[in-house]
């Protein structure tokens, strides 16, 4: 069983930056694939960004693909989401995800532990 804990929501303004974290819990997790996934009022969830076990490869959305960097710290069990330049349309509640097998996946039905959920609210 694996638990998760995301942090670090709010309200912004449009082009405004937040960073993002979720930590695990398990003394595996850097076995883990790791992934934020979002999902805004009315929608699906739909795939942010994912993350190769040892950081050294990581897939995008294409809407946020050179604004949202992923990345992890395997020591610390933490994930993170730097969300940078952001728009009304990135607002929604953001999960992280964990997949305890290989490869990097950009559906929710890949993933198999998820967090509550962090309320990102971006005003134009």
């Amino acid at each position: 069983q694996v638990q998760l804990e995301e942090s670090g929501g709010g309200l912004v303004q449009a082009g405004d930056s937040l960073r993002l974290s979720c930590i695990a819990s398990g003394r595996t997790f850097r076995e883990y694939i790791l992934a934020w996934f979002r999902q805004a009022p009315g929608t699906e969830r739909e795939f942010v960004a994912g993350i190769s076990r040892t950081d050294s490869s990581a897939i995008y959305e294409d809407s946020v693909k050179g604004r949202f960097p992923i990345s992890r710290d395997n020591n610390r069990n933490t994930m993170y989401l730097q969300m940078n330049s952001l728009e009304s349309e990135d607002t929604g509640v953001y999960y992280c995800a964990v997949r305890v097998f290989i490869g990097v996946r950009n559906t929710t039905r890949d993933y198999d532990y998820w967090g509550q959920g962090t309320q990102v609210t971006v005003s134009s």
